[in-house]
């Protein structure tokens, strides 16, 4: 395994996980890349690591331009470690190596590894010497660990993004101008909805203290570098960190006995339909939640659905509404509905789920057992009245 040069002296050395299909809950169907970098020169200088379940690709990579041991510096951007999981294998061969990393980095390299190692604490504004080369810091805590800092390197204009602008996309080619760019920019929507949503107003953050660089390629810890097309995703991310919507509703329901799926296909998509929206019709049966919340990012309404089973909502409704309130959309439209038996608490579970959401419910819908044709025709006319 070779590294891929992306610059003069610099180069990618990071690790390809093609069979991963889950990251902590996030289904990742296109695998993931764990991107590291290696500055050549006077002080070598490797930029994260790899998880350590494939940390062979990197060390492999690393050997292929000098011995592992000649590592003199280790910038560390994030403790998670699907970045810093190979970290210790780097300090048993470099033992002398300095590890620069944010206040929190230390703190969380510490906690997770138990080492003395030699650590060097750098703020925003603080430069990394690495030979006649310097990497300007920005700490942006909360993007999406406490931890979490990026690196620009003057010379080259290059920005080393963490996980900003990431995708989990798993490919051999290193650049966005090698890979279709509808997926990449797919990966990467799906990337920011399940896990960068939460902190949009970091990112806004990190956005403004980048603004002065002049970038002209990026270089993210997971999937492909940006360097033809920075200004699209630049673009999308404000727009997803604006929370900005289209006009569009997704709709989410499980179904027991098919009348809440009969109100999602009968009622509330055709009422969509006829108001000019567009929609999709997510089940949870078969749609995964990370997909789902994945179509939410940009949604004006998001619709949920679930009958009443054991005075309570369907497991795999809870569980969607339990993950989209941990991601904080906040400001949507949404609909409650549901079928039951007699109970039919369901709907005002939704209902608070969606209130603790901070979305403004426009109507529920509700029916015993199974909706008569009459009943579906008159909820479909009084639900269009309200879009």
């Amino acid at each position: 395994m070779k590294a891929i040069k992306i610059a003069e002296d610099i180069y990618w050395v990071g690790a390809i996980d093609w069979d991963i299909r889950n990251f902590h809950g996030y289904l990742t169907q296109r695998g993931t890349t764990y991107n590291a970098y290696l500055i050549l020169g006077e002080t070598p200088t490797l930029i994260d690591t790899v998880k350590t379940t494939v940390k062979e690709q990197m060390l492999a990579r690393i050997s292929s331009l000098i011995n592992p041991s000649d590592i003199k510096a280790v910038v560390s951007n994030h403790v998670e470690m699907d970045h810093s999981g190979s970290l210790p294998d780097i300090m048993q061969l470099a033992p002398n190596a300095v590890i620069y990393t944010s206040p929190n980095g230390d703190k969380g390299l510490r906690a997770h590894y138990k080492k003395e190692w030699n650590f060097k604490i750098v703020k925003t504004g603080d430069t990394i010497p690495i030979g006649q080369q310097t990497l300007q810091v920005v700490n942006t805590p909360m993007v999406h660990w406490p931890d979490n800092m990026v690196c620009y390197m003057a010379s080259e204009k290059i920005l080393f993004s963490n996980d900003s602008f990431g995708q989990h996309y798993s490919s051999s080619e290193r650049f966005d101008d090698e890979c279709p760019l509808d997926i990449i920019l797919s990966e990467a929507k799906k990337y920011y909805a399940n896990i960068v949503m939460p902190y949009g107003r970091q990112v806004e953050k990190e956005y403004n203290d980048l603004k002065g660089f002049d970038i002209a390629m990026i270089a993210p810890s997971h999937g492909v570098i940006w360097r033809s097309h920075i200004n699209t995703i630049i673009k999308n991310y404000l727009n997803w960190v604006g929370n900005v919507t289209s006009h569009k509703a997704v709709i989410v329901f499980d179904t027991m006995w098919k009348s809440t799926a009969m109100l999602a296909e009968k009622v509330i998509a055709p009422a969509f339909e006829h108001a000019g929206y567009n929609h999709i019709l997510c089940n949870l049966q078969h749609d995964h939640i990370s997909d789902v919340i994945t179509h939410c990012l940009d949604a004006e309404y998001i619709c949920v659905g679930s009958p009443t089973l054991n005075n309570n909502l369907m497991p795999s409704v809870a569980s969607f509404l339990t993950y989209l309130k941990g991601l904080s959309p906040g400001g949507r439209k949404s609909i409650a509905f549901g079928s039951y038996g007699w109970g039919g608490q369901s709907i005002g579970q939704i209902e608070q789920y969606l209130k603790e959401c901070e979305f403004t419910i426009i109507d529920s819908l509700k029916v015993k057992y199974i909706p008569s044709e009459k009943e579906i025709i008159q909820m479909q006319d009084e639900l269009l009245k309200k879009l």
